[in-house]
């Protein structure tokens, strides 16, 4: 699999270290605010509400915290935030290249902590259209294993408009055309298979291999930019191989 996939994986795994800290539940909730802002609160005629609560239900976000996010963005209940969603482009060590995607109330902050991430770790920001074009938007659906072979998961989104499903070790990771993400979510629901997140992602079209020290240091620089409370997703254009992935941990 890829090295994008292979990342991919690493922060699934790690997600019960991110919301023991609190990280990722805040980012979670937010991703729900906006979706109940931007559609409404009926997930049923929501389908990017939907999936962001899908998410924060299988990242074992409190469904308390869910249905005041729920409210909140839609306006039912006060205290909501006017989010922003500001996205930053870069280049890492080895010449890697980032989209950094921000969902923030104060626009200042992010764009200061971005930055001082990137200084810090070996980073440059870089002009808009600079780096984008690297990327294409794309549906991604995570599918546990749970006894489904890959032909079993093909089969029940081709039709669907699945590109390919990829094995990412404990899980499947379905591709599809961004606007085909719903179509392929529910296909796998009429199939009767689980599913952990279904989002719309950025993948590379060109990729970048990295050494041992060159996966640390771009790691790193990953790392501290979804420290910020303000950075939603960092996509990355890098390959490691399963060396070099085991190696750096």
């Amino acid at each position: 699999m890829s090295g994008h996939s292979k990342w991919a994986t690493t922060k699934h795994k790690k997600a019960g270290i991110d919301a023991k800290r609190g990280k990722l539940f805040a980012k979670l909730i937010k991703n729900i605010e906006v979706a109940a802002r931007t559609g409404g609160g009926d997930p049923d005629g929501n389908p990017t509400l939907y999936d962001a609560i899908q998410k924060a239900r299988k990242s074992s976000v409190p469904l308390d915290n869910i249905d005041r996010a729920v409210k909140r963005g839609s306006g039912a209940e006060a205290g909501g935030a006017d989010w922003e969603t500001i996205t930053y482009e870069g280049y890492g060590p080895s010449g890697v290249a980032l989209l950094i995607e921000c969902l923030t109330d104060n626009r200042n902050r992010a764009a200061t902590e971005v930055r001082t991430a990137m200084t810090r770790n070996g980073g440059n920001m870089a002009d808009p259209g600079s780096v984008s074009y690297l990327f294409s938007r794309k549906g991604v659906v995570i599918v546990p294993k749970t006894g489904l072979s890959e032909d079993d998961v093909l089969l029940a989104v081709l039709e669907a408009g699945a590109e390919e499903v990829n094995d990412i070790g404990d899980s499947f990771e379905v591709i599809s055309e961004a606007t085909d993400l719903i179509a392929v979510r529910t296909a796998l629901q009429q199939a009767g298979i689980d599913y952990d997140s279904a989002d719309s992602s950025f993948l590379p079209s060109v990729q970048v291999p990295l050494d041992e020290d060159g996966a640390r240091k771009v790691f790193k620089l990953i790392d501290a930019l979804e420290d910020s409370d303000d950075v939603q997703n960092v996509y990355a254009n890098f390959d490691v191989s399963d060396e070099v992935m085991e190696a750096v941990g």
